[in-house]
C-alpha cells in the first residue's frame, strides 16, 4: 500500500522542537565488543560474578528456526549462540579459537587443518569430534538443508578429511580470505549427528543437541524460548571471561515484536533486559539511575539505500549524481535518532575490517549541483514543479517495509519531501515484507534499503557482484549492477590472505561505489540493550551479536 501522505511542515517543526529539548541530554552512548558498559561505580557487583539467577531478555520478534544451518537471521542469532558453539570466534575483528584450538593453512590457500579440543560433549552425550565437524560440512552444503547464508559463509568449501579424531583438513576451491570469519558466524554452530538424525521433521522447533552453555527447555510460540545452563560445559571461547558454566541459572527469552510494549517491560520490570530500544528510550534511559544501556556497533553493511540501474533514468550516473547530492543524510540522522544512531559514509560499517575513513564528507549536499545535472540530462520541470521528459514525469519508486523498523519509514517521508527540491516525485510503497517482494518475487522498485550483519567484507559480494544477478529467485545485487572494476575488487578482496592488501582493496572497493553513486548510505545501527542495573557483563562478539556467558544478576 502507498505511505499516509503527512503534513511535512508540522512533522519536522515536532522534530525539531523535540530536539532541542533533548539537547541538553548526554546522548553519548558507550559501545562495546567484549566489554560491558561503564554506567558508573559498581558497588553491587564488587565481590564479582554471582552464580544462579534467571534472565528475562525481551526479543523483537520470534526466530523463524532453531536449526543454526536453517535460519540465518539475526532473532535467530540471539537464541542460538547460547545453545550452539563453532570452531571460532570473532572478538575485536580477530579470530580466536573455541572448539578448535588451533589451525593452519596451506601456501596456496586451499587447505585448512584444525586440531579440536578432545574435552567436549553435545548436550545428548554425544562426542564432539573431527566426524562430527565434518558431518556439520556436509549438511550446510547439502542442498536439502536449504542453509543459504550458512552455505554462503564458508564460501568455496570442496571437502573435509578427517585425519583422527580430533584433526580435520578441510579442502576449498580456491583461497577465500573470509573463511576463518566465516566459520565463527552463529549459522555455522556444530549440531549433535546423532539429534539430527533423530529429530527428523521436528527439527527447528525442537533444536538438535548442541554444546553450547545452554540447554534447550522449550519454546512456547509466539510466547518464549528457556534455556538452562548446561552445568558440563568448560570450553567457553578465547577473550572471555567465563570459560566454565554459565553464571544464570537460566535463560528465558520474551518474545515481544511490539516496540513500546517491549520497552514498557523492561521499564516495569517484567524483564531484566529488552533489545532493540528505540532513540528516546536510549537518551532517557541513559539519565534513569535504575536502567543502563548496553550497546555495540553492529559490522557488516550499514542502513542502505541501493539504487536500481536497471530502470532509467537511474542508469546514468549524473541522475544517481542528483540524488546523492540532494538527499540530506545528515538531517535525517540527527532529527531521527537524536544522536544514538551514527551517520554512515560507506557500503561497509565502520567496525567492519577495510573500512576507509577516507570516503566520509567526500559527499555534501548541493542542490544547485544536482539541479543543474538533470538539466544537462534534459529533465525539465513541470507546471506542478516536477520534471518531464519525453512526456514521462521523474518519479522515483521507493519501496520499504511495515512495521516501522527504526524508523525507516520516516526516512522516506523525509526523502519524499527532500527530492522535491530537485523536481523529482516520490512514490513511497510500504509492504508487509519488502525484502522477500523485491529479492525473491522479483517486485519493481527503483530504490530499495536494506542493511546486513557480517563479520567480513566480503559480504557486499552478495549486494554488489554482478554474478550474483543470475542466481534464480536471489536478486540480492540490489543496485543491479554489472561493473567489472567493482566485481573485480570484490573478487580480489575475497581471495587476498595479505592483511594489508586486502585492507587497500576494500578501500578502492569502498571508493568506486561512492564516486559511482551507487549507493546512498544512511546509518550505522547500534544493537541496543536497555537492562536492570542488576545485568551484569553483557558481551558481544563483532559483528554485535549478543554473548550470554559472562552474564550474572547482582542479588
Amino acid at each position: 500500500m502507498h505511505i499516509l501522505k503527512r503534513d511535512w511542515t508540522r512533522y519536522i517543526a515536532i522534530m525539531m522542537i523535540l530536539m532541542l529539548i533533548l539537547s541538553g541530554c548526554s546522548s553519548d552512548v558507550s559501545t562495546n565488543k567484549v566489554s560491558s558498559p561503564a554506567p558508573g561505580p559498581d558497588t553491587t557487583a564488587a565481590n564479582g560474578p554471582q552464580k544462579g539467577g534467571e534472565l528475562t531478555y525481551a526479543l523483537a520478534g520470534s526466530p523463524r528456526s532453531l536449526d543454526p544451518h536453517g535460519d540465518g537471521s539475526a532473532l535467530g542469532a540471539r537464541v542460538q549462540r547460547t545453545l550452539f558453539d563453532s570452531l571460532v570466534i570473532l572478538l575485536d575483528n580477530q579470530v580466536k579459537p573455541w572448539l578448535a584450538t588451533e589451525w593452519s593453512n596451506s601456501a596456496d590457500g586451499m587447505v585448512y587443518t584444525f586440531k579440536l579440543r578432545k574435552d567436549v560433549k553435545f548436550h545428548d552425550g554425544t562426542p564432539f569430534n573431527a566426524q562430527a565437524v565434518k558431518y556439520n560440512f556436509d549438511r550446510l552444503i547439502d542442498p536439502n538443508t536449504k542453509s543459504g547464508v550458512g552455505r554462503e559463509a564458508i564460501g568455496p568449501y570442496l571437502s573435509s578429511e578427517v585425519i583422527d579424531d580430533y584433526t580435520l583438513k578441510v579442502n576449498l576451491e580456491k583461497p577465500y580470505a573470509p573463511f576463518l570469519s566465516g566459520l565463527s558466524q552463529f549459522f555455522i554452530g556444530n549440531v549433535s549427528p546423532t539429534a539430527l538424525e533423530k529429530l527428523g521433521s521436528q527439527l527447528g522447533k525442537i533444536p538438535a543437541a548442541g554444546t553450547g552453555p545452554f540447554k534447550f527447555v522449550k519454546w512456547v510460540e509466539n510466547s518464549e524460548i528457556v534455556v538452562e545452563r548446561n552445568p558440563d560445559y568448560n570450553w567457553g571461547p578465547t577473550g572471555l571471561s567465563n570459560n566454565g558454566p554459565a553464571y544464570l541459572d537460566k535463560l528465558t527469552f520474551k518474545i515481544v515484536p511490539e516496540e513500546a510494549t517491549r520497552i514498557g517491560s523492561v521499564l516495569s520490570k517484567q524483564v531484566l533486559a529488552g533489545e532493540t530500544i528505540p532513540p528516546q528510550n536510549v537518551v532517557a534511559l541513559k539519565n534513569d539511575p535504575n536502567f543502563q544501556i548496553f550497546q555495540t556497533q553492529t559490522g557488516g553493511l550499514p542502513y542502505t539505500l541501493f539504487i536500481n540501474q536497471k530502470h532509467a533514468p537511474w542508469n546514468e550516473l549524473k541522475a544517481r549524481q542528483a540524488l546523492q547530492l540532494t538527499i540530506d543524510v545528515d538531517f535525517i540522522v540527527k532529527t531521527l535518532y537524536m544522536g544514538t544512531y551514527e551517520r554512515a559514509w560507506s557500503p561497509l560499517s565502520p567496525s567492519t575490517f577495510g573500512y576507509s575513513k577516507s570516503v566520509e564528507n567526500k559527499v555534501k549536499p548541493d542542490v544547485k549541483k544536482a539541479n543543474q545535472l538533470l538539466d544537462e540530462l534534459g529533465w525539465v520541470r513541470g507546471a506542478d514543479g516536477i520534471r518531464e521528459k519525453d512526456g514521462k514525469k521523474l518519479t522515483i519508486l521507493y519501496v520499504d517495509s511495515s512495521p516501522n523498523r527504526e524508523k525507516r519509514n520516516d526516512i522516506a517521508a523525509i526523502i519524499q519531501q527532500q527530492l522535491k527540491e530537485i523536481g523529482v516525485s516520490v512514490d513511497v510503497q510500504i509492504t508487509k515484507d519488502a525484502y522477500t517482494s523485491v529479492i525473491t518475487k522479483g517486485q519493481p522498485y527503483d530504490v530499495f534499503g536494506n542493511s546486513t550483519v557480517s563479520p567480513d567484507p566480503d559480504r557486499v559480494r552478495f549486494f554488489y557482484h554482478s554474478q550474483v544477478n543470475n542466481v534464480p529467485g536471489d536478486q540480492r545485487n540490489i543496485p543491479g549492477l554489472s561493473d567489472p572494476e567493482i566485481d573485480k575488487l570484490i573478487d580480489q578482496g575475497g581471495q587476498e590472505t595479505d592483511k594489508s592488501k586486502r585492507e587497500e582493496i576494500y578501500k578502492q572497493f569502498q571508493k568506486a561505489v561512492i564516486d559511482k553513486a551507487v549507493i546512498i548510505p544512511i546509518y550505522v545501527f547500534p544493537y541496543t540493550v536497555a537492562a536492570a542495573k542488576s545485568v551484569h557483563d553483557l558481551k558481544f562478539d563483532s559483528p554485535g551479536y549478543p554473548l550470554f556467558n559472562d552474564v550474572f544478576i547482582a542479588k
